[in-house]
């Protein structure tokens, strides 16, 4: 039996975005329409047999990494928050980055938390939207979470992590995969806040803090794509 389901480990930077294309997608996707994005009433809860089924078509490591997703999540549902963070942070961080065009042949894909799995593989939104599922999925509530987009500046380029608000107005703590440790953003000036999102709204932000709401998260159009292939049990991994 595979003891590491996450033994093919492929760190790279971040090499999907491009500044002008993430400026671009700040304005461009503020303008589609309107569409439900009820992200409380989504489960990542999967059953045995469902996984079972996954690992038939797509292997025993891919099984094995979604059964260990769900043990991880029977395990912490009851730990304090703090511990909840840590180790969802830790277990994502196992999995490969891969650019989005040479892992999924496409610019831009944000991939569910089975797709990302299933694959090993994903680029910095694919690590942020697992963390923040999991962690809505084991009692934090979504209020105290955002998915940011940054800018990475020694890279100098767009990146996304998730934060994590103890209070409304606290200076949030940043789960990354680019670095294993949990930082306040006050603790990373790396980091140049854009704006963030969770499943009710859309802030542009500032050294981590939401600044000015701006709207509804269902005007980001990949936000609405991967919410309907969850809803739909759709598994795009060829």
């Amino acid at each position: 039996m595979l003891n590491n389901p996450f033994s093919i480990i492929e760190k790279r930077r971040p090499t999907s975005f491009k500044i002008s294309a993430f400026c671009c997608l700040c304005v461009a996707t503020l303008s589609l329409t309107l569409s439900m994005l009820a992200l409380s009433e989504i489960s990542v809860r999967l059953t045995k047999a469902y996984i079972h089924q996954l690992g038939q078509k797509y292997g025993a490591e891919a099984e094995l990494r979604l059964q260990a997703w769900q043990n991880l999540m029977n395990d912490i549902a009851n730990k304090p928050e703090k511990e909840k963070l840590k180790q969802v942070n830790d277990f994502f961080n196992q999995v490969r980055f891969l650019d989005d065009i040479s892992h999924w042949k496409q610019k831009d894909y944000w991939a569910t938390p089975v797709e990302f799995l299933i694959s090993n593989g994903g680029d910095c939104e694919d690590f942020s939207i697992a963390k923040y599922y999991t962690l809505k999925e084991v009692g934090v509530d979504m209020n105290k979470l955002s998915i940011s987009y940054v800018k990475a500046l020694k890279l100098n380029q767009a990146h996304m992590v998730l934060t994590y608000y103890e209070q409304p107005n606290a200076i949030p703590v940043v789960l990354d995969n680019l670095i294993p440790e949990i930082k306040p953003a006050s603790q990373r000036p790396d980091l140049l806040h854009v704006y963030s999102f969770n499943g009710d709204n859309l802030w542009l932000s500032k050294k981590g803090r939401r600044t000015t709401l701006v709207g509804t998260s269902d005007r980001l159009g990949p936000w609405v794509q991967l919410k309907s292939r969850l809803e739909n049990n759709r598994v795009n991994v060829n």
